[in-house]
């Protein structure tokens, strides 16, 4: 059975890298056909992922959004695959495209996209933003099978938990059902044990790892990390949601 995976939270707290490894995870362990819906349409995220291709290379979500009917053939055609994974897909907006780039859409809109995914992807992972002002991720948060709400042992992440987990007290939210993850995002010490005292049920804590910051900047953020430790809680939290 198919299955949508959302992971939303604090901003800054690697929300991206966390759907992106979810996604290598299944494809390379699971042996499973995954996408990976990228919310942002203020800071795209296509072209920091795939700095290495041409901008002819990387298609936009917003296209099969702005259709009146969408077909499978105008999400099809945009979602950005890598070589040697035919398996895995990413589908986000790209270079110079901002939330008025396209005509506006709703989150009923966003759920013809998802099911037209679910109809050839075992897996859908939506990367959310933290506002749910984002259909997206409004619909991600609202609707997905599980939901990963992640934070960093920082007191900026925590903060956020305060302030705006309120305005999502909405039961639509499911907030109770939410998994709870640590992303560990510096490679100096951090409160790890501290922040877990304010974040409850905390399911998984993502280690630092440099060979991932490195994939980032190479562009390669969907290969095997080879490092033990940091494999260890990506499949923790895959556990968690799959």
């Amino acid at each position: 059975m198919a299955k949508t995976i959302a992971v939303w939270g604090a901003p800054g707290v690697g929300k991206t890298t966390l759907a992106t490894k979810l996604a290598e995870v299944i494809h390379d362990r699971r042996h499973s056909t995954a996408v990976v819906l990228y919310a942002d349409m203020d800071i795209p995220a296509l072209p920091s992922l795939f700095p290495n291709y041409a901008k002819k290379e990387l298609f936009s979500v917003g296209v099969p959004l702005s259709k009146a009917d969408m077909t499978k053939e105008d999400v099809m055609k945009q979602i950005v695959t890598v070589r040697g994974k035919d398996k895995l897909g990413f589908l986000g907006f790209t270079d110079g495209e901002n939330r008025y780039s396209y005509p506006r859409f709703d989150e009923d809109k966003v759920g013809e996209l998802i099911s037209i995914l679910l109809r050839n992807a075992k897996y859908v992972i939506l990367d959310c933003t933290s506002s749910l002002d984002n259909p997206i991720s409004a619909y991600g948060v609202a609707h997905a099978d599980a939901v990963i709400r992640l934070f960093s042992p920082t007191l900026k992440s925590i903060c956020w938990q305060s302030s705006q987990l309120p305005l999502y007290a909405d039961p639509a939210y499911r907030l109770e059902r939410q998994k709870n993850g640590l992303n560990t995002m510096e490679e100096l010490f951090m409160p790890v044990e501290e922040a877990k005292a304010h974040i409850p049920d905390v399911k998984f804590c993502i280690p630092y790892s440099r060979t991932v910051r490195q994939q980032m900047l190479d562009g390669l953020l969907w290969n095997d990390t080879k490092d033990p430790r940091f494999e260890k809680e990506i499949q923790r939290a895959a556990g968690t949601v799959i």
